[in-house]
């Protein structure tokens, strides 16, 4: 059964099956009417579900074989706000947030030039580890300026909002524009081994965002770290 009415929901439903591994990367998922008579739903409805799960990165479409399932890949951020705006959580279902660290930090050149201010202001900071099935699947630290605290001060407190980003545009009043994601490739630091529980001197990605509001405005500068061996995956309407 999925998780939910409608596309959205079975999306979601084959989402997690895909990311605990019940369905294993390569796997054959079912027909199209296969998930109409499953789900008990129009041929439309199963189209949108199974667009959704390609734009997730989940599905790769096999000619001749169908609709198959794809390595586990990091969610980038359209994934996630695609999400929220389905089912109202930017977490899929087989995932949490763990709050690691609320607080002020003095800007670093990477989050500074990002956020458009000296290095060194002050700027609230979130960093958590998301895991997917019990498994840390990456660090992320989310850095806001001063304007968007005022206007969401929940941020500043320990508990996971599952849609921080959203909570911000709503307050501030502009929907949320785009988002320019950097990628780059570095060691671990001992903090980031630590927390997605990885030993020795490995590999990871690190991928800065920088969501910009409808109005100009920057919601909000993240880093996020992956493994190196974690697949990154993002889809661009051109």
């Amino acid at each position: 059964m999925s998780e939910g009415e409608g596309y959205a929901g079975i999306a979601a439903y084959y989402a997690g099956q895909i990311r605990t591994g019940v369905i294993p990367a390569g796997t054959t998922l079912p027909s199209l009417r296969e998930v109409c008579e499953a789900h008990g739903v129009s041929m439309k409805t199963a189209v949108r579900a199974y667009a959704q799960l390609k734009s997730w990165g989940l599905t790769i479409a096999k000619p001749g074989v169908g609709t198959v399932a794809a390595a586990p890949a990091s969610d980038n951020i359209a994934g996630r706000v695609a999400n929220f705006r389905a089912t109202g959580k930017a977490l899929a279902e087989d995932e949490t947030s763990r709050i690691l660290e609320i607080g002020t930090v003095a800007a670093d050149e990477i989050v500074a030039s990002r956020l458009e201010v000296e290095p060194g202001t002050p700027v609230a900071v979130r960093r958590r580890v998301v895991s997917r099935a019990g498994v840390p699947v990456h660090y992320s630290s989310s850095y806001y300026p001063a304007y968007v605290i005022e206007a969401a001060p929940e941020l500043t407190e320990a508990v996971s909002t599952g849609g921080s980003r959203e909570l911000a545009s709503e307050r501030l009043g502009s929907p949320q524009k785009g988002v320019l994601e950097e990628v780059t490739m570095r060691n671990a630091t001992e903090v980031e081994k630590e927390a997605l529980g990885l030993t020795g001197t490995v590999g990871v990605s690190q991928v800065v965002r920088t969501v910009y509001l409808q109005d100009g405005r920057i919601v909000e500068v993240g880093v996020k770290v992956v493994s190196g061996s974690t697949v990154l995956r993002w889809w661009t309407d051109l």
